[in-house]
């Protein structure tokens, strides 16, 4: 199952729930103690998403590690790549 279908299948679970508890309290009138809730659960809860997904990329933002050894490492290979370059008969520009 693709990530995609996990999100599709959980968001039906999760409206299908959603439409029950709606229409058993608009029906039956059950559950009015909670109809405040009920009704814009939805909305609630892309509020609360959008809260973690700014949280998690803020985080993984600021604790981005820097690879110094594979800088350094590409910073020999462009040296290597140059060398063999001129030793080809190519020519660089300096600036």
């Amino acid at each position: 199952m693709t990530k995609l279908m996990e999100w599709i299948f959980g968001a039906i679970l999760f409206l299908g729930v959603w439409a029950a508890l709606l229409t058993l309290h608009l029906k039956s009138g059950f559950l009015k103690d909670y109809s405040d809730v009920i009704i814009p659960f939805p909305l609630i809860v892309l509020v609360y998403f959008g809260l973690y997904a700014a949280t998690v990329i803020l985080w993984r933002v600021f604790t981005f590690n820097d690879c110094e050894d594979a800088a350094k490492e590409l910073q020999q290979q462009i040296i290597e790549a140059k060398e063999d370059l001129q030793s080809k008969g190519f020519i660089f520009e300096e600036k």
